[in-house]
């Protein structure tokens, strides 16, 4: 009796009472079609490839959606198995051999994880490689094949997610961020990680559904905290309090990949009711159609915004130089406001570039001396041309912060690299003109970068940031007010700058 019940023992252990193996997982990358620079495996070591224990390392302090999966296995009781996580500043597009490198080990890590009860696996939703428009749909069609047809794969996507429908009918689930600024990415792992557990258990049995608006929701226009959005992303978080719903979300899409799914998208997950997901997805659509009489593109010129950012009374005055969105894989070192403020003879201003040349001719005159240089617009010509900046170097720095609350990306530690901060001729006592010099492009999302520099931002008449909605986290609490430039670049905030050949079409806003 004794060794039949020693036999019969692990069957009688239900499903739901089993810790289930869950593999943790992500490759993310935002790329820009229009970007001449390339993105190579070299961008996503220095981003960071994590391995096995490395994820959980690496990610465990921060805020990332990775972060929140990690919390959710202990949250949710089941065995995290961390694989692989590659990420890489925003660019052009992925190399054909980066792309194939990683998703070679992506399959190997699933293929030597053992069994496994369901695969976690964040993904950007906007990474365009040399050969596949739509790569997170088939990093997903990849894992697919590498684990079976029968694993629950559920997937997490970025705000500006073009999502296509492959990707929805080889995913089990999939959601993603519900803000712009992006200050849940923590809280969406953490559902991702809740959703995949119940999977496992036997408890869900989701049926997603996407539906696609023929427009593109202009990146202008993608701040969840404001209108025309607001109504639109505050309806997907109170479908998610609903019965059956397990996940309800609504992609802003990215303009700046040419890709044939282009455009916003929603997506709901309901508990085996296909037609639900389907009517509450289109509705959701229908939201953001309906809201397309108040994109209008009117913002001021470099040139005018400078001139009203002088004329301000009071201070800060941020100026977002649109076109230079680092976040949008922009090149950093665009020069059309920093020639205005120089040519308008403005005070107190404040400019980042990304100059490496710049950075070691500042390095090699040394703190306290004269520098003098062109300064800019070397990636291509779409950013400007390089300007002469004459001043003396105020301070060197290696470049390393540390952001403490949540914002935009939920990265926690960051570095620039080596970063000098030149004081411009012109300059008063109380009014410097500051330019920072930095090694690598940082993306504007922590006033730290300045503060960690000797620069107070909240002191500056003037601070010019190269972003677009994903600054405002951090700048909104400090700002007297906020001009949105419309500047040249590969993010021009204007889509008639471009030339699209693989958006679908029609599409308003492109048109």
């Amino acid at each position: 009796m004794r060794y039949l019940l020693l036999v019969l023992l692990p069957m009688l252990i239900s499903a739901e009472a089993r810790r289930p193996r869950i593999a943790i997982a992500g490759i993310l990358h935002e790329s820009n079609s229009f970007s001449s620079v390339k993105t190579p495996l070299a961008d996503f070591e220095r981003g960071g490839i994590r391995r096995g224990a490395e994820v959980v390392e690496a990610y465990a302090p921060a805020r990332h959606e990775i972060s929140g999966i990690l919390e959710g296995a202990r949250r949710f009781e089941f065995e995290a198995v961390p694989l692989l996580a590659a990420s890489a500043t925003p660019s052009g597009p992925v190399t054909a051999e980066a792309f194939e490198a990683l998703t070679r080990e992506l399959a190997e890590r699933l293929n030597a994880a053992g069994p496994l009860d369901a695969l976690l696996l964040a993904l950007h939703g906007a990474m365009v490689t040399e050969a596949y428009p739509h790569a997170d749909a088939e990093i997903v069609r990849r894992a697919r094949a590498a684990a079976g047809a029968e694993l629950p794969i559920v997937v997490t996507h970025d705000f500006h997610a073009n999502i296509p429908e492959e990707i929805v009918r080889d995913s089990t689930v999939l959601l993603t961020y519900q803000t712009n600024p992006h200050v849940d990415q923590f809280e969406r792992g953490l559902r991702a990680a809740g959703i995949a557990a119940r999977i496992a258990r036997g408890q869900v049995k989701p049926a997603q559904a996407l539906a696609k608006p023929p427009m593109i929701y202009n990146i202008r226009f993608q701040n969840t905290n404001a209108e025309p959005l607001r109504p639109v992303a505050e309806e997907s978080r109170r479908l998610e309090g609903e019965a059956g719903i397990l996940a309800a979300s609504v992609a802003g899409g990215y303009q700046y990949a040419d890709v044939p799914a282009l455009g916003p998208g929603a997506v709901v997950v309901t508990d085996g009711d296909p037609e639900r997901a389907r009517r509450e997805a289109a509705r959701l659509s229908e939201m953001l159609w309906a809201t397309r009489g108040h994109l209008r593109l009117e913002l001021p010129g470099a040139a005018d915004a400078v001139r009203q950012a002088m004329e301000s009374p009071r201070r800060p005055v941020v100026l977002a130089e649109m076109g230079d969105n680092i976040g949008g894989g922009s090149a950093g070192d665009a020069t059309f406001l920093l020639a205005e403020l120089i040519r308008q003879k403005a005070s107190g201003w404040f400019v980042a570039i990304a100059d490496p040349a710049a950075v070691e001719r500042a390095a090699h005159a040394g703190v306290g001396r004269p520098f003098e240089g062109l300064v800019g617009a070397k990636t291509d010509k779409l950013h400007g041309e390089p300007v002469r900046v004459r001043g003396r170097v105020k301070s060197l720095h290696d470049g390393r912060y540390l952001e403490t609350e949540v914002r935009h990306g939920g990265q926690r530690y960051h570095d620039q690299g080596l970063t000098a901060v030149i004081e411009v001729e012109g300059s008063a006592p109380e009014e410097l003109n500051l330019l920072m010099l930095t090694t690598r492009r940082q993306t504007p999302f922590s006033l730290h970068q300045l503060i960690s520099c000797g620069v107070y931002p909240e002191r500056q008449r003037i601070l010019v940031v190269k972003a677009a909605i994903a600054f405002r986290a951090a700048y909104e609490p400090i700002a007297a007010r906020i001009i949105e430039v419309d500047t040249g670049g590969v993010t021009a905030v204007n889509p008639a700058r471009f030339t699209y050949r693989l958006a679908r079409r029609p599409l308003f806003g492109l048109e």
